[in-house]
């Protein structure tokens, strides 16, 4: 990988993508868990642990879309229309739920209204960013550097047990960080639901990890390949160790542990995602393809070369959705110094 500006643009929206499901997933995790308390005492409780958090927490979902379309916007504009519908409902649940934070603090009669509008904002939040994720890892139909499938290819069946799977995750850091920051009958309830959140947690992580090779071959040829599997092989065992870690700290009543163990588990369960990137070689062959000219300048604009290495990209008919691979389609079109109009001209250079 070159330490150029596009892949250095890359690590930072994989960066905020990360931060953003981390720091944002114990609160969507806490509301998750929030209508199942035991008293509403104990939702007073829970929402106190979020309440200095969980707006700040929201900003590295702002800051990875704005790197996305600022630094890719090929491949935001392809990758967006393909996931309207859970992305506007994602975001309309976390407005909801934003409101709903605000409002029951001050409500009395209808308290209980927006405590099912908190839980149920946040667990479809939660579901929507799934969704998103196994239609990333799915693939989507690209002609022409632009989506062509229909509104509601992202609803496969993959999608919908990573959509459930990040919901339980996310319970899991609710309940680990309720351990953390409570006491009395809050934490008492969020100790007696981490291990069932943890068992639904590793079993989806493992549905998803035999599914993904099954279904595609290429991913399953770049996991099991060398050097790439010497580097995966002890995911497994790590995550074992740490989700046993996890089961432990719980009972024994460490407070801290509980929740740190929860997010090294969610950065080892998203080692698989990043990894699999098998049509970035290909991509990169686009760019070297389409190089020339006069002093080895490119020759094409930046728009007509992301368009013609998206669409190779989608004649290979692979799934990998990878971080580099995104990274490659918008280096396709690099050409500040192009002959045909710089960056996103047509017409040729004053």
């Amino acid at each position: 990988m070159a330490w150029d500006l596009p892949t250095l643009l890359g690590l930072a929206v994989a960066f905020s993508v990360v931060m953003y499901v981390v720091m944002d997933g114990f609160d969507l995790g806490v509301g998750i868990l929030f209508i199942r308390a035991p008293s509403d005492n104990d939702r007073d409780v829970m929402m106190s642990s979020i309440a200095p958090f969980w707006d700040g927490n929201e900003t590295w979902l702002v800051l990875g879309g704005t790197l996305l379309i600022a630094a890719f916007p090929v491949a935001y504009a392809t990758l967006l229309p393909a996931f309207y519908v859970p992305l506007i409902t994602m975001l309309f649940a976390l407005i909801f739920r934003g409101i709903a934070f605000e409002f029951r603090f001050q409500a009395r009669r209808f308290r209980w209204l927006w405590d099912l509008a908190f839980s149920g904002g946040s667990t479809l939040a939660g579901f929507c960013q799934g969704l998103v994720l196994g239609g990333f890892i799915d693939g989507i139909q690209v002609e022409s550097g632009a989506f062509s499938g229909s509104t509601f290819d992202f609803a496969s069946a993959f999608a919908i047990v990573c959509g459930l799977g990040l919901v339980a995750g996310y319970a899991l850091l609710g309940s680990t960080w309720l351990v953390f920051r409570t006491e009395g009958t809050t934490a008492a309830y969020a100790r007696a639901a981490a291990p069932i959140a943890l068992l639904a947690t590793l079993a989806f992580i493992l549905a998803v990890s035999i599914w993904t090779p099954l279904t595609h071959s290429q991913i399953a040829q770049r996991w099991f390949s060398w050097p790439n599997i010497g580097f995966l092989s002890p995911v497994p065992l790590l995550t074992a160790l740490v989700a046993y870690g996890i089961w432990r700290a719980v009972g024994e009543a460490r407070e801290a542990r509980p929740f740190v163990l929860s997010i090294v588990l969610f950065l080892l369960a998203f080692l698989g995602p990043l990894w699999h990137d098998p049509v970035a070689g290909r991509i990169v062959g686009c760019h070297a393809r389409f190089r020339g000219g006069r002093n080895g300048r490119d020759r094409a604009d930046h728009i007509g070369l992301s368009k013609l290495c998206a669409l190779d990209f989608s004649r290979q008919n692979e799934p990998g959705r990878g971080l580099r691979a995104l990274m490659n389609i918008t280096k396709c079109g690099r050409s500040r110094n192009s002959e045909p109009g710089g960056l996103y001209g047509t017409g040729p250079r004053p």
